[in-house]
């Protein structure tokens, strides 16, 4: 009977990201995926390396900012070792503030300057109605990936180190021996490992614990859904935008291969990936209103994707309060940045060594209480 020395349950950017990780430990490592790996929120993602204080919740700032850092070194490794080509671009961000940072938009602006007039950064911008429409623009020195490249070069990567995968085959419970994790049981079959670390996004918190009495439900894990709307379109000419554009209701991502990504809501909505017709229409506008020539680009598709979002909008990360189960999900819509600084975080604590960030802040055992179990 095959086992394991880790069980990740989850494919997406997270996860496999672990996985290599782990593999450079030398651990043997399974990939368990309820359909094909990086196809959900990875899949889904804008890809923006968002390592703005006003957009970043102020406790995640040093996780955020390191692996902006990391990025850089993160990508070339996953080029080298899937031969793969990702689009990492770092022409920077254009920021239009919101109003609620009207009392500090002099003091932004001066902080973070353009470093050229707007209309010479970006002349297809609808300048002059922008300052009409926001406040003063920033500029950012922020990078952007594609994340469906990113996520199917981890894939490769992932798989050419040695990592070993289960695909369409969905987790239902972790499996608890004399009080310990030691593997899952799936749809299908059940698998064993030292260690086992729940990685599944959105659908994290309807993992179960199988105990030798029976299952217990985790509703101790309140990792939920969030549905965000997004569009695809080809852009007249492939230098039409350069940098990315963020405004209040909507942000623009340049690709290199003239593709331009339109985002993003988000929305309660449970598990329901439905798009809806008004909402990308909504998008589209606010899209050609930024960028006028927009209304000549060729719509190539529109999804929703599902981020795995918390209660205070932070991800959990860490050991449980079970031996050997350790979680690491809810990264809303920081997944894709995160990935790099929650692999080696994550590498460490599973394999016994003290993370070079304190972890805190994101323990699963803050959402323990007195009324409920705690697994956490």
């Amino acid at each position: 009977m095959s086992t394991w020395d880790v069980i990740i349950v989850g494919g997406g950017i997270i996860g496999l990201s672990l996985s290599i990780a782990l593999r450079k430990r030398g651990a043997a490592v399974l990939v368990i995926d309820r359909g094909e790996p990086g196809r959900e929120a990875s899949h889904a993602a804008g890809g923006m390396l968002v390592d703005c204080p006003l957009e970043t919740p102020a406790a995640l700032q040093p996780l955020a900012t390191a692996s902006a850092r990391m990025y850089p070194e993160f990508v070339r490794e996953l080029e080298l070792e899937s031969g793969m080509k990702v689009d990492l671009r770092d022409q920077g961000t254009i920021l239009f503030l919101s109003p609620e940072h009207s009392a500090r938009a002099a003091e932004l602006a001066a902080s973070h300057p353009l470093p050229r007039a707007l209309q010479e950064l970006e002349p297809e911008l609808a300048d002059p109605q922008l300052p009409a429409l926001y406040l003063p623009a920033l500029y950012l020195k922020e990078r952007s990936v594609d994340p469906r490249a990113l996520s199917a070069a981890a894939w490769k990567a992932a798989k050419h180190c040695g990592v070993d995968f289960s695909s369409g085959d969905e987790v239902t419970a972790v499996t608890i021996v004399d009080g310990r994790a030691t593997g899952v049981t799936t749809t299908k079959t059940t698998f064993h490992a030292a260690k086992v670390v729940n990685c599944a996004g959105a659908w994290s918190g309807q993992i179960q614990i199988q105990t030798e009495s029976g299952s217990i439900a985790l509703h101790a894990l309140p990792a939920r859904p969030v549905k965000g709307q997004m569009l695809c379109l080809l852009m007249p000419s492939r230098t039409l935008l350069q940098h990315v554009v963020r405004c209040p209701d909507v942000y623009l991502i340049p690709r290199s291969d003239g593709r331009l990504l339109v985002g993003a809501t988000v929305e309660e909505a449970g598990f329901d990936r439905r798009t809806d017709l008004a909402t990308i229409q909504r998008l589209h506008k606010s899209a050609i209103a930024l960028v006028p020539k927009l209304a000549d680009a060729k719509i190539l598709e529109d999804w929703a994707g599902l981020r795995p979002g918390t209660p205070d909008a932070l991800p959990i990360l860490g050991a449980t309060a079970i031996p050997d189960y350790y979680v690491a999900t809810g990264h809303f819509r920081d997944g894709i940045l995160l990935a790099p600084i929650t692999a080696e975080v994550m590498a460490d604590i599973i394999t016994g060594k003290a993370p070079a960030y304190s972890l805190d802040a994101f323990a699963p055992s803050r959402f323990s209480s007195s009324s409920s179990p705690a697994l956490w």
